[in-house]
């Protein structure tokens, strides 16, 4: 089968060097050197949550840590991610960062693409509470990715929310970014979350876990029809894919397997319906990206 739009992607599962923000920056940066070198076809590197925060394994980390090594965006961070993808030619999202920004501080993922421009910033709206003490955002964030497709970003603890990627897909992703942290039993939940989460939106969800010990690791990645097409064991490991995004197109105009067209049902049927929930209605999504 010929790949009309493919999306090469890495998927890094790796630790960080606890407390060590330069240490950790050029680990990162001489592994996504080697993905170039050994993976040539790759276009996207995505890393797990807050890598290049070189956070503490979980029962280590102190409160403070967040304030101390919070970052501003764009700013000397950001730079030097431009800088390296603009050397390997590659989209990076080195999963999150602690952020600082109008006196608060977030758990934030960026994106910068191949000539160095911040191409996404999201906040995660779901800190993991009352664990996680980042500050709330308030918007979900999609991206164009030119002549390829549009991409979603999520961290962690959202994808236990259906509304963060319904509403992602609504935006016209074709595939979501994940990264997570997970060092917990939960890792369970979360991978049955990952699956539910592509067959009800009919993405390509990219879910990427720290490897031990900061993370039980498990990365994986998932089809728009449901299925698991790699899976990591806990170890540092690297999922190379090459994702279909034109399997997204036909899953939303032939259904899952053929039999089940949701998308096209809910924009038909959905203005009808009364969301208190919500307070309001459905709306048709926006025409898909081209």
């Amino acid at each position: 089968m010929v790949v009309v739009r493919p999306l090469v992607v890495a998927a890094m599962q790796v630790s960080p060097i606890s407390g060590d923000l330069d240490g950790t920056w050029k680990r990162f940066a001489a592994q996504v050197r080697g993905v170039r070198r050994t993976f040539p076809k790759v276009q996207l590197v995505i890393a797990p949550e807050l890598h290049l925060s070189a956070v503490d394994q979980l029962l280590d980390e102190t409160l403070d840590h967040a304030e101390a090594t919070a970052v501003t965006i764009p700013g000397p961070l950001t730079a030097a991610l431009a800088d390296l993808a603009r050397e390997t030619g590659l989209w990076i999202c080195p999963g999150s960062v602690y952020e600082r920004a109008d006196g608060h501080i977030h758990n934030t993922a960026v994106v910068v693409a191949p000539d160095g421009t911040l191409a996404a910033r999201y906040r995660k709206c779901f800190p993991w509470q009352p664990y996680e003490v980042t500050t709330a955002g308030t918007e979900f964030v999609v991206f164009d990715m030119d002549g390829i497709g549009r991409v979603g970003l999520a961290i962690c603890y959202d994808g236990s929310f259906p509304e963060t990627f319904r509403q992602l897909a609504w935006l016209g992703a074709e595939v979501v970014l994940h990264p997570t942290l997970t060092p917990t039993r939960d890792r369970d939940l979360e991978l049955v979350l990952a699956r539910a989460n592509a067959i009800f939106n009919q993405v390509y969800v990219v879910n990427v876990n720290a490897a031990g010990p900061h993370g039980l690791g498990q990365s994986l990645i998932v089809d728009p029809e449901g299925l698991v097409r790699q899976q990591a064991g806990g170890n540092e490991e690297i999922l190379i894919d090459v994702l279909d995004l034109d399997a997204v197109t036909r899953v939303h105009t032939y259904g899952t397997f053929g039999l089940n067209s949701t998308w096209e049902q809910m924009d038909r049927q959905g203005p009808q319906l009364k969301l208190p929930m919500f307070g309001g209605q459905y709306h048709p999504r926006p025409a898909p990206p081209r």
